[in-house]
Order: structure tokens, then C-alpha cells, then sequence
């Protein structure tokens, strides 16, 4: 299957501007959010779709039991209904997909990365009342139920990539150390926000991209999506700069170069002389 292509310029222009207001509302919704970068990820997707895709998560939380009752049974209700009923997992084939990380695709193949199954579980799940969030463990996203303050404060933890499969302690603590070789910390049990949520979602993204030197389309548009999210980098300016200069717009990359060198100027002049080097070697390719 051919791996989705962004949209026009016209419906691009449409989404992100519906992704900057989306992601300054006060409570910004992460269904719509991930929909709205699964669209700039695959032009197929149209309002029809993504309305489908809503409907569909609220289809699926109407087939939860009435408030299975205390964190663990929320866990097993979601594990029983996601995991085993409909087959929602992951496989290592996953990481090498785009589709793996477009929401809509995510429903539609059951298949995807952890972080977008736990979405899944996380939008199901809170469409039906689940005290539900998403746990974002080094190298492994998980999802969280009940109290945020770690197993021994009554904090749930299932493993959507795994079906969603009901953690144990020393579960979390094997996918950390796998993942860092280090302990588990309990900040690493706090819950994640909707907007590092979609952060580590485009971080995905561009990570795919990054390998695949053909897909610098696929880059761009997911740095331009970081770079609407309130809080983010200022690197990820420089990033964006490398890529466009990467792509062969020497003109408008060797200009972004020159102006992220500006803001660095004041922290690191060294920095700043090195990377106005790179804008004048970028606008040298153009003779």
C-alpha cells in the first residue's frame, strides 16, 4: 500500500489553522487534535472521515459495561472490548508505517503505534466516564486509570500495544529499564497532557520521515504542526530550516537559518556565527 500523501495547499491551509485554534482552547480535544494531524498526513481524509472516526469512538464506548466499577475493572473492560473483542494491538512492523500514527487508520486497521492505540483506549474509555489518561513511559506510551500517584495509590496501567494488557509493577519497571536501562521514576507515572500527547505524536512522525530522505514532505509538515503548539522548541526552527535547504529551497531555508542565528545570538554567539555559515553555504547552492 502506498504511504499516504499531505493534502492541497488550500485544505493544509484549512487544517492548520484549525489545529493553532484548536490547540489554545482551554481544553483542547485530542481526538480532534490527532484527526486534524492525521488530515495534513493523508489527503484521503475528508470532514466525512474524521466525523466517522468520532462516531466510531462513541460507538465503541456504548459497548463498555455501565461503570465497570473501581480502575482495574475499567482496565479489564477496555482490555476485554479493544484488545480482545475487536483486536486492537501492535506489532513491530508498526514502526515502520506513517498509517501507524494517523488516527483514522489506527481505527481502521486496528494496528498502529502505542501512543495512537492508547488514544483509542484513552477516547473510548473517557466517552464512557473512565477515570483515563494517557502515561507517557520512556520509549513506551501506556494508559492510566484511577489515581495518578503510582500502583500503590491505586493507579492502573494496561499496555494497548499489548492488546492492553493489565500492567504489574515490575511490567512498568521492565519497559523502562528496557527503554533506559534505568529505574523507574514515579514522574514517569504522571499523567500526560493533551498537547505532549500530540507533541510525542508529531515527534513520531518526524522520526519516520527523518529516515526515509524521499519523505521530506512528510517532515515539513509535521515540524509546521510542532511549531503551532504553544510550548515548544526553539530548535525546531533550526530543524525546519535544515530540511527546507535538505529539500532544495536554499532561498527560504539559507533566510530561516539566518533568523533562527539571530535568536540564538544572545545565548551563544558561537552558535550563532556557525549556523549564518550554513545560511551563506545554503545560498552558494543556488549559483
Amino acid at each position: 500500500m502506498r504511504s499516504p500523501c499531505p493534502p492541497p495547499p488550500g485544505r493544509s491551509a484549512e487544517l492548520r489553522k484549525r489545529f493553532a485554534e484548536e490547540v489554545r482552547c482551554e481544553r483542547p480535544g485530542l481526538s480532534a487534535l490527532c484527526l486534524l494531524v492525521a488530515a495534513e498526513g493523508d489527503g484521503r481524509l475528508d470532514e466525512a472521515g474524521m466525523d466517522a472516526v468520532e462516531i466510531e469512538l462513541d460507538r465503541l464506548a456504548g459497548e463498555l459495561p455501565h461503570r465497570p466499577g473501581s480502575p482495574h475493572a475499567w482496565a479489564v473492560a477496555l482490555r476485554d472490548l479493544l484488545g480482545e473483542r475487536y483486536g486492537f494491538h501492535g506489532l513491530p512492523d508498526d514502526y515502520r508505517r506513517l498509517e501507524s500514527s494517523l488516527l483514522h487508520e489506527v481505527l481502521r486497521r486496528r494496528r498502529g503505534l502505542p501512543i495512537l492505540l492508547s488514544v483509542v483506549w484513552i477516547e473510548v474509555a473517557r466517552r464512557a466516564g473512565a477515570p483515563v489518561y494517557g502515561v507517557a513511559l520512556p520509549g513506551h506510551f501506556v494508559v492510566g486509570f484511577g489515581a495518578s500517584e503510582g500502583p500503590g495509590a491505586g493507579q492502573v496501567l494496561a499496555d494497548p500495544f499489548d492488546g492492553g494488557r493489565v500492567l504489574t509493577g515490575s511490567d512498568a519497571e521492565l519497559l523502562v529499564a528496557g527503554a533506559t536501562g534505568g529505574p523507574l521514576e514515579p514522574s514517569m507515572l504522571a499523567p500526560a497532557g493533551t498537547l505532549d500527547v500530540v507533541a510525542r505524536i508529531l515527534n513520531n512522525v518526524r522520526a519516520w520521515a527523518a529516515a526515509r530522505p524521499e519523505r521530506t514532505d512528510v517532515g515539513l509538515w509535521a515540524l509546521d504542526l510542532a511549531l503551532l503548539l504553544p510550548s515548544r522548541p526553539a530548535r525546531l526552527r533550526y530543524e525546519r530550516a535544515q530540511l527546507l535547504v535538505q529539500r532544495g529551497e536554499f532561498t527560504v531555508g539559507a533566510a530561516e537559518l539566518e533568523a533562527y542565528a539571530e535568536i540564538v545570538e544572545p545565548v551563544d554567539p558561537a552558535a550563532a556565527t556557525r549556523i549564518r555559515g550554513e545560511a551563506l553555504a545554503a545560498r552558494a547552492l543556488l549559483n
